[in-house]
């Protein structure tokens, strides 16, 4: 007798578990549900539109340490599908994949539309029915026979032998109530990956400035990072701001997002070393005016707002004083920002928190309280820092649902 799997959601997680057990699969009746009229939309808008794949790390013990969450999770479920199984498995069907500088993977055709052409592609090769605009509102375990009753919120029902929850993080505890009658308990969610607000510092007048190297830390926690930082019109963003949100996404839910961070223009250079610097910029270029071009290429925007901060008036090197000297040197390597606030992008919400990964199978994804209830993506307590480190998980634990669904629906028929 044919046996169904329901995936629930089409993401990307979603479509790597459908894709996995119907090719693995052929006779196994594979549908995929999503609650939304769209499907892969973060796949879509991911990287700017482009879709950071993955990241160029081959190094399990080095990958591992990008998950501020589930980084043990992550570290055993790497060994069955990693970096190297993603870039084959585009490659194979046709979708090339190119390294940037700083290791993030896009499609050589710098559009996030090549990727989500290549898994419908594949969905439809295999068969899979999607279904749109179907929000499951329960779920009914039968234990006899094993199998499951799933109902929609259009008061359509399907019975499935298995089912793979693979619907993406919650912003809200509530928002998993239809998992718990499963037995599954969750860590409460709380913002990833997110933007800080200085609404009213003047820094936001340089919007779209970019600095490639600056460091950040939050002022009071063991929280720093290192790279590049954009400041935008409502604050700060960058690689390094989106590095620190995940690392203290749970200690800065505590502080009401409303912190102080400070941070080095200059990445990691000293305060001491900047100082010898400038003493020789006064010896060595005395005669030239300070808000000229400086000798650490930072953005002359940038530079003059820095200066400006200061309170250093229009002179020569020559003429800067200990005193201005102190304070540019502390907002060149230390300054302080206020933050008051954060801004998340729906479409790309990332949550730290979700299912407890102790009730699951890295294995197989499988629940351990539910035989034949398997998870995949950020339903997980699982969340790495931005990089294409989420999407190699969801690729990661979609391709072991798939493949462990897959194995056992035909060990069931064999019997």
């Amino acid at each position: 007798m044919q046996k169904t799997l329901v995936v629930a959601g089409g993401g990307a997680a979603g479509f790597f578990a459908a894709v996995t057990a119907a090719r693995m699969n052929p006779g196994l009746k594979v549908i995929l549900v999503e609650k939304s009229g769209k499907l892969l939309s973060k796949v879509k808008v991911s990287g700017g539109g482009r879709c950071n794949v993955t990241h160029a790390c081959f190094s399990i013990p080095e990958m591992f340490r990008k998950y501020p969450r589930g980084a043990n999770f992550v570290k055993k479920t790497f060994h069955q599908f990693f970096t190297t199984d993603t870039i084959q498995w585009f490659e194979e069907r046709g979708v090339r994949l190119k390294t940037e500088s700083d290791g993030r993977m896009f499609p050589v055709s710098n559009s996030s539309q090549t990727i989500i052409d290549c898994l419908l592609q594949e969905a439809n090769k295999y068969g899979i029915e999607i279904r749109l605009h179907h929000e499951i509102k329960n779920i009914y375990y039968k234990s006899d026979p094993l199998a499951y009753e799933i109902r929609f919120n259009n008061d359509l029902s399907v019975p499935a032998d298995f089912i793979c929850l693979a619907s993406g993080g919650y912003p809200k505890s509530s928002m998993f109530d239809w998992i718990l009658p499963s037995g599954h308990r969750i860590e409460d969610p709380v913002p990833s990956l997110f933007t800080f607000n200085m609404p009213g510092n003047t820094v936001t007048s340089l919007r779209g400035i970019s600095v490639p190297d600056a460091q950040v830390k939050i002022s009071g926690e063991a929280l720093n990072e290192r790279g590049p930082l954009l400041i935008t019109h409502w604050g700060m963003s960058g690689p390094v701001i989106l590095k620190l949100s995940a690392w203290g996404a749970r200690i800065l839910k505590t502080k009401d997002y409303r912190f102080e961070i400070l941070v080095n223009w200059l990445g990691d250079r000293t305060d001491i070393l900047i100082r010898d610097e400038i003493q020789m910029l006064r010896h060595s270029s005395g005669g030239k005016k300070i808000r000229q071009k400086n000798t650490w290429d930072l953005p002359q925007r940038l530079w003059e707002w820095l200066v400006e901060q200061s309170g250093i008036p229009d002179i020569h090197w020559a003429d800067l004083s200990a005193p201005l000297l102190n304070v540019l040197v502390r907002n060149l390597t230390n300054q302080s920002f206020k933050v008051e606030g954060k801004t998340t992008f729906k479409e790309e919400f990332v949550t730290a928190g979700g299912l407890l990964l102790s009730e699951i199978h890295h294995h197989t994804m499988e629940s351990l309280i539910r035989p034949g209830l398997y998870f995949a993506g950020e339903i997980l307590d699982v969340d790495g820092v931005t990089g294409g480190f989420n999407f190699q998980h969801a690729w990661t634990s979609g391709f072991i649902a798939g493949k462990s669904i897959a194995e056992k629906s035909m060990n069931m028929d064999d019997r």
